[in-house]
């Protein structure tokens, strides 16, 4: 048969499906090696979300990986989490947790807020800028998850930042960046509320009673209210 005769599959002939392309990615030498983290903090700013991946191990906890991702992007990350975990759990049974916890020793103890804890980490100045990302590329074994997260632009996607978690992180980081992510879509749709009913908003007059917030000053709150949340043991 030549390339140019049509092939038509004889009767209960199963015809082969064309394979998906497999995305791939650059990961540069500085990358490769990847940071091992037991932790991490989301936290919430005016354009972006910010990943904290924390090292608990010694004195004092540090800082290991900053990424960087635009709101866009944080729905995206927290669907391919939740089927990877999906998956896991699908070969290897049930996700290992980590033990939560006593609820009454946990009332007791006052719960720091965000510029507490922050003052409790090292955080390195080659740190502090982060790594811009707006995908991820998730893999696991049965012990640990790795974390790719990855730059699209044209011509070629590249790693921006490894970072490997114990399994039994995982479900924390989960719920901790849908927490986030969920906090971010409800506050959007209220101003979004706010901003079609203008009648029903509060007046100019009534809403510098309080002190007159500055936008500055209201992003730093918005961030420290989710940071204090979504801080991932």
């Amino acid at each position: 048969m030549s390339e140019s005769d049509p092939y038509y599959p004889s009767e209960g002939e199963e015809v082969p499906k064309p394979k998906p392309s497999a995305f791939s990615a650059r990961v540069p030498e500085s990358v490769n090696r990847g940071v091992f983290s037991t932790g991490a903090i989301v936290v919430t700013g005016a354009s972006e979300f910010v990943i904290d991946f924390i090292l608990r191990m010694g004195r004092p906890h540090q800082v290991v990986a900053r990424v960087i991702l635009p709101h866009a992007a944080m729905g995206r990350v927290v669907e391919a989490l939740r089927d990877n975990l999906e998956k896991y759990e699908e070969k290897f049974g049930p996700c290992p947790r980590l033990p939560k916890p006593d609820k009454k020793t946990e009332k007791k103890q006052k719960k720091p807020n965000i510029q507490e804890i922050y003052d409790d980490l090292r955080l390195p100045d080659e740190t502090l800028s982060g790594n811009y990302a707006n995908g991820v590329m998730i893999g696991h074994s049965m012990s640990e998850f790795s974390f790719d997260f990855v730059t699209n632009f044209f011509p070629h996607s590249c790693v921006s930042q490894r970072v490997f978690l114990a399994a039994a992180q995982v479900p924390s980081l989960l719920e901790s960046l849908d927490n986030t992510f969920k906090g971010f879509q409800k506050r959007v749709a209220e101003q979004q509320n706010k901003e079609s009913n203008p009648d029903k908003s509060t007046s100019p007059s009534n809403e510098n009673e309080g002190g007159g917030q500055t936008d500055a000053d209201s992003d730093s709150k918005a961030q420290s209210d989710t940071g204090e949340d979504e801080v991932s043991p």
